[in-house]
């Protein structure tokens, strides 16, 4: 999917300069106990299923929105296992965000994985243990996740 509207309407007004914008990851686990991973077509490297939620749509919706979407997976959101905030992100077309993000634990309802939008280059299940590098953030995320805790992990 595209950048949303209500984010190109912001940018015509505010130009490259930075904008704070709320973040959804998911850590999708199979029942093999795999992870999900997506190739970003933008950056080229492996990361955790992302997104931002329109306005008005809540968290898990966006999220259960964006894997399906990214992915073709369909998923249940089972925790919130993390509330972060994100280095500033510049974009090849010099836009810059940062972003405040809610990482879910989610269960995989369906298996096949497959490239469904024009974010990803490739996109696949990989041990929770061997999988391609991902970034100090998405690292975070995902080792909050996997920590099996009952309660969201956040920074003070």
């Amino acid at each position: 999917m595209p950048t949303p509207r209500f984010i190109t309407d912001i940018r015509h007004q505010i130009g490259h300069a930075p904008l704070w914008l709320p973040g959804v990851s998911a850590v999708v686990r199979n029942d093999r106990g795999e992870i999900l991973l997506g190739r970003r077509a933008d950056t080229g490297r492996w990361s955790l299923i992302s997104g931002i939620p329109e306005p008005g749509e809540e968290p898990a919706a966006a999220i259960v929105r964006e894997v399906e979407e990214e992915t073709g997976v369909r998923v249940a959101p089972e925790r919130i296992t993390s509330v972060t905030v994100s280095p500033e992100v510049t974009y090849p077309n010099g836009d810059r965000c940062q972003y405040l993000n809610i990482t879910f634990a989610c269960r995989a309802l369906t298996a096949d994985a497959t490239v469904n939008d024009d974010e990803s280059l490739d996109v696949g299940w990989f041990p929770a243990d061997d999988h391609p590098p991902l970034d100090e953030i998405a690292t975070l995320r995902l080792a909050r996740a996997l920590a099996d805790e009952t309660a969201a992990w956040f920074a003070i």
